[in-house]
């Protein structure tokens, strides 16, 4: 078999068997089109060896790539090339001596709990005028905030993931892995005002091309009544959040980081917050206990007189 079919077959292969996320899986595919661009499409696969993969990487390191690009074009190759021994296309796997640069471990852009209440009365004052999208646009930063979910756990919300009652909302997260997680009251009237005020008239306005019923049981609609898009709630974060942290780079990412961190900082636990955010390790969340010890130090500096 040739590369590009290979690439092809494993690409399915981590969708459908692996179960990888959608983004996972566009982006390993990205990076293994261009290996076989960089190689040539009809390579066997069985020609592949380690200096074609050194001399792939060695081209993304002179083009400029982030070491976190090159990890993941690193961990890309491992899983095709580990696919193609297991299923017998390859006697031995090239990626087995291929180095993984160091990633590096940037601290995430983490909101103040001040300033995200001053961004949550601003979106409240403004959706106690009734328009459906400023009704919509304060239950998402509300709900992510609050639940420390992601974009795409938010997008795929439907009406019957959501408990108001036990203030609990059921997300479908990576690895297809479901998890139930709360929310505060202040999230839940948010909530509440949208379910009755906010979404019917979004709803109503559902356009011929979305297609009768298609977000029918959608939690949150876009301006056109469709299941809302994750760009929609970036420009959403960016457009209410980013002025508050001085930036535009901000996402729905950062209230997640932000819940992850305030969490840590009022005292719950770390398994506690592992739970909260659906991560499979540990060390994953353990990134925040390093936000919240610069967050500590840098009080210490002001407050302390022998700082």
């Amino acid at each position: 078999m040739d590369l590009a079919a290979a690439i092809d077959a494993y690409t399915l292969h981590a969708a459908r068997v692996r179960r990888l996320s959608p983004a996972t899986v566009r982006a390993y595919a990205s990076d293994l089109r261009d290996l076989a661009r960089t190689l040539a499409d009809d390579m066997p696969l069985e020609d592949v060896e380690l200096e074609h993969l050194r001399e792939w990487q060695w081209r993304a390191t002179q083009r400029g790539d982030a070491r976190s690009t090159l990890a993941r074009r690193a961990a890309a190759a491992r899983g095709f090339f580990g696919w193609a021994v297991e299923e017998g296309m390859l006697a031995v796997d090239p990626t087995l001596r291929l180095v993984t640069p160091k990633r590096g471990r940037p601290l995430p852009k983490v909101a103040t709990a001040p300033s995200m209440s001053g961004v949550l009365e601003a979106l409240a004052a403004r959706a106690a005028g009734g328009d459906g999208l400023a009704l919509r646009d304060h239950a998402i930063v509300e709900l992510l905030y609050a639940a420390g979910i992601r974009v795409a756990e938010l997008c795929g919300l439907d009406l019957d993931d959501l408990d108001l009652g036990r203030r609990t909302a059921r997300v479908l997260g990576k690895g297809a892995k479901e998890r139930v997680v709360p929310f505060g009251e202040p999230a839940r009237r948010a909530l509440d005002a949208y379910l009755v005020r906010g979404r019917p008239p979004l709803a109503a306005r559902r356009a011929e091309d979305v297609g009768p019923g298609r977000a029918a049981s959608a939690l949150f609609l876009g301006a056109r009544g469709g299941r809302v898009s994750p760009r929609a709630v970036y420009d959403v974060v960016a457009r209410e959040v980013g002025p508050a942290l001085g930036s535009s780079a901000v996402g729905p990412h950062t209230l997640r980081h932000s819940a992850a961190t305030h969490m840590l900082d009022g005292g719950a636990d770390l398994r506690t917050v592992q739970e909260l955010l659906g991560h499979a390790s540990l060390g994953t969340t353990q990134l925040y206990t390093h936000v919240s010890a610069e967050r500590l130090a840098a009080t210490y500096r002001l407050a302390h007189p022998r700082a």
